[in-house]
């Protein structure tokens, strides 16, 4: 039983997860769970409360029981009592205020990730303001690399994402082109096929394939089919650079996704074998989002928040090179309005981060919330501010295969012009080979390279 009094009011919380649940800022997702705070008051006293929680509690109750779910099971066993012995005498205030002070450098937080659970990430950020979350976030330095290096302090990658609602080569091909020009796709150059075969899927491989080599881009590709689709194209000889996969927060959410952590092992080990990266081995890429759990009926009544974190310690496991949490794609009736679509992607990014991910935000919404470009635009420059790894790029913002609104190949480039950040190493290198460089050292392209008269479509 846990507890906090207001004015003279005495608020009860049964355990940790009604604690954690009733302690989160409103969020609509929580509502239509049932299991947000009934009240601003009630709200505070759980923030009071999950405060004074000493940190070791989360060790030994868990928010979903071990013996039903195994990302419970991965959690608890995978814990680093070593790593988390430095903060193990703090409460969930003292981590917050400990995480907010000079003592917590860069190197210092890289060494405490195997130490924290994500529920607490979670209660951590469930007591901080957006300011804290972002300075909290913007001390944590996650690099991977594949075929470039990502996640370098100074740096901002992007996902280019040419997604076509029938999968057209030629409109793939323009829509590459274009964020080539702009700096896009150094993060990856990743299609969401319009269908999940395995025909498709190979087609649209082998065509990213073909313009890397043709171009002698230092970077990967991934088209973003369903895992057991990607193992099947391994075993056919197909080009797979990164294995994707959509994720959550427990055992029966990720059956809703039709995957395990076995099958999740079997696909790294699959890619790994491949040997296709050539300076490092991370060959996973996830993709989570504050909702889908409820969405699955799969959340046991753990917050949405929380179980969010709980994807990261999944995504953790295996050392993935990009992890993207699609903040507002799931919809309003889990993240009303612009307000609190950029909370949540200030959490999903500070909790990440702490727990040693290379995190991403897709910055969107769907056209039926209660956001606009506007709200996208201040939380696209939060986030760079506080050290995201990479945003997405998409042609005019607009996702015209999975119809919601993104963030455009210029608006990456706005914020890199901006906050002085640089493209990863190796693509910017490529980029000023290529003639897209100024004296500046800015990407601001004034013609069509040679090499890419292969991507027009007379080509």
């Amino acid at each position: 039983m846990y507890g906090a009094t207001i004015e003279q009011r005495r608020y009860s919380f049964s355990d940790l997860k009604i604690l954690l649940a009733k302690a989160t800022p409103l969020r609509s997702g929580d509502m239509l769970a049932g299991v947000a705070a009934d009240s601003g008051e009630e709200r505070v006293a759980a923030q009071f409360a999950l405060a004074d929680l000493p940190l070791a509690t989360f060790l030994n109750e868990a928010v979903v029981p071990y013996e039903r779910d195994e990302v419970t099971r991965l959690i608890i066993d995978s814990h680093d009592k070593a790593a988390f012995a430095p903060v193990s005498h703090l409460t969930v205030g003292g981590l917050r205020d400990w995480l907010l002070s000079d003592e917590a450098t860069t190197p210092v937080l890289a060494a405490l990730a195997p130490g924290l659970t994500p529920e607490m990430a979670a209660a951590v950020s469930k007591i901080s303001r957006l300011q804290d979350l972002m300075v909290m976030a913007a001390k944590c330095s996650v690099v991977t690399r594949f075929r470039n290096t990502i996640g370098q302090p100074g740096h901002l990658s992007v996902r280019l994402q040419p997604n076509h609602p029938t999968d057209d080569v030629r409109g793939i091909a323009a829509s590459i082109l274009d964020g080539l020009l702009l700096g896009a796709g150094d993060a990856v150059i990743g299609i969401n096929p319009a269908t999940d075969s395995p025909e498709r899927a190979h087609a649209l491989l082998s065509m990213l394939d073909e313009i890397r080599v043709k171009l002698d881009i230092p970077t990967q590709s991934c088209v973003l089919a369903h895992v057991t689709t990607t193992l099947e194209l391994i075993g056919e000889g197909s080009p797979v650079d990164l294995v994707f996969q959509s994720i959550a927060g427990t055992q029966a959410a990720n059956k809703s996704f039709g995957v395990d952590l076995p099958l999740l092992r079997e696909a790294r080990d699959a890619a790994l074998s491949l040997k296709r990266g050539t300076i490092g081995d991370n060959v996973m890429y996830f993709e989570t989002g504050q909702g889908s759990a409820l969405s699955a009926n799969a959340h046991h009544g753990v917050d949405q928040q929380t179980v969010e974190a709980r994807a990261y310690a999944v995504a953790r496991a295996f050392k993935p090179l990009l992890v993207n949490t699609v903040v507002g794609f799931i919809g309003p009736e889990y993240l009303y309005d612009g307000k609190q679509i950029t909370r949540a992607g200030l959490e999903d990014h500070f909790c990440g981060k702490l727990l040693g991910l290379p995190m991403g935000v897709d910055v969107c919404y769907t056209n039926h919330a209660e956001a606009d470009q506007d709200d996208a635009d201040a939380l696209l420059a939060l986030l760079v501010s506080a050290g995201v790894n990479f945003v997405m790029g998409v042609p005019g913002a607009d996702d015209v295969m999975l119809g919601y609104q993104s963030t455009s190949f210029h608006d990456a480039l706005a914020m890199r012009d901006l906050y002085g950040k640089r493209p990863a190493p190796e693509f910017e290198a490529w980029l000023t080979k290529q003639g897209l460089m100024d004296g500046a050292n800015r990407i601001r392209p004034r013609e069509l390279p040679s090499q890419f008269q292969a991507l027009l479509p007379s080509a």
